[in-house]
């Protein structure tokens, strides 16, 4: 099977931010994606350019066009959350982003009806009905197609630093779960979910690729739901390690660091460099700790084996990455990374309003609420 890359213009970027509608009095999740999406459909359309439907009807995405910096991004987030929010506002629902729902109940849940989400849970049954999570993907272009698979491999060694700053998802069905990021783990139940395969040629990923159709694992190459993947049609590499960002400083500091991480491995691979990458099984371990421990994760940086603690390997990585910033303007951004290390996590900042209210696990809702209207409480 011949998989055709359309190269795109060099670390152009995008974002898909999901977001769970919640009942502003209970804190409940509302299955009204539909009744929201009809009213925001624009005449003569039929469906939204930028706000999307999504498997469950407790959720919608917010989709940038193709943007050249991140302040792009952010500014196109913010004005289809402002349209959002104008339609639910009256219907007495918000909206929130994290890894998952702190204690709405994944069988109450309505799948939306569509045919390809149908032949997921007809296909995965109860794995496929768990899916009660949330996540944000980062587009970054690429220039030419010998530059994807380098730039995945890449990536997975930085995986753990974007999972534990984004770690969102410590509640499960109403109990903590002891870990950072439970979506990481959940995500990576359903067929061709979590970590891709290391290839070492485009070639190679096309036999796997022609493999899963031959077999029936799926029917178009979308259906590789892997944490990086390549996204041939669009030209880019896609990063879904995250789980859903609180507020937009979040998603733009992501979106920078992983902009400033691609453009940095697109130049490096230009001056004939290779990748420093890691094994497999150093690539598991990492996401295994990332997701259980978040920041205070220790993680694998190299083949030797030698380890660090991730947030002070991400300073360092900021200062490395500071002239890549500057030049793709988006140094201010990138410093929204910071914000996360010196408020927290959502993990941690969403325990830290449960402790707050005896354990409320409604009060940990209504922060989140708060958080994607106001941003981070900095008091």
């Amino acid at each position: 099977m011949r998989i055709e890359f359309v190269p795109s213009r060099r670390s152009t970027i995008g974002a898909e931010w999901e977001l769970a509608l919640v009942d502003r009095r209970s804190g409940e999740l509302a299955s009204i994606a539909e009744r929201v999406l009809r009213r925001m459909c624009p005449d003569g359309l039929d469906e939204h350019p930028k706000i999307k439907q999504e498997l469950l009807l407790n959720t919608i995405e917010v989709v940038t066009g193709v943007c050249d910096t991140v302040g792009e991004v952010a500014e196109d987030l913010s004005t289809s959350i402002d349209e959002l929010h104008a339609v639910l506002d009256p219907l007495g629902v918000e909206v929130f982003s994290a890894g998952s729902h702190p204690f709405s109940s994944w069988y109450q849940q309505k799948v939306t009806d569509k045919e390809r989400y149908a032949k997921l849970i007809d296909r995965t049954q109860w794995w496929g009905r768990q899916m009660l999570i949330y996540g944000v993907h980062v587009h970054v272009g690429l220039d030419h197609r010998d530059k994807v698979l380098p730039v995945l491999d890449g990536l997975l060694k930085y995986a753990p630093h974007l999972q534990a700053l984004s770690a969102s998802s410590p509640y499960w069905g109403a109990e903590d779960t002891g870990y950072a990021s439970n979506r990481a783990l959940m995500f990576q139940q359903l067929p061709t979910a979590g970590l891709p395969f290391q290839f070492g040629t485009w070639d190679e990923l096309e036999h796997y690729v022609d493999d899963m159709f031959v077999t029936g694992v799926i029917d178009h190459f979308s259906e590789i739901r892997w944490d990086i993947r390549p996204a041939p049609h669009f030209g880019t590499v896609e990063m879904r390690v995250c789980d859903g960002l609180p507020t937009l400083e979040e998603v733009a500091a992501i979106s920078a660091l992983t902009q400033c991480l691609v453009d940095d491995f697109s130049a490096r691979l230009d001056q004939g460099e290779t990748l420093p990458t890691l094994p497999p099984w150093h690539v598991q371990e990492n996401k295994w700790r990332a997701a259980r421990y978040g920041t205070d994760a220790i993680i694998i940086l190299d083949a030797e084996g030698n380890e660090r603690l991730v947030t002070d390997d991400v300073v360092d990585l900021l200062n490395r990455l500071e002239p890549v910033a500057k030049r793709l303007d988006c140094a201010d951004e990138l410093r929204g990374v910071e914000t996360i290390l010196r408020y927290g996590a959502s993990y941690r900042r969403q325990r830290a309003v449960a402790r707050r209210y005896n354990g409320s696990l409604k009060a940990v809702v209504a922060s989140l609420v708060t958080e994607m209207r106001d941003g981070i409480d900095k008091d």
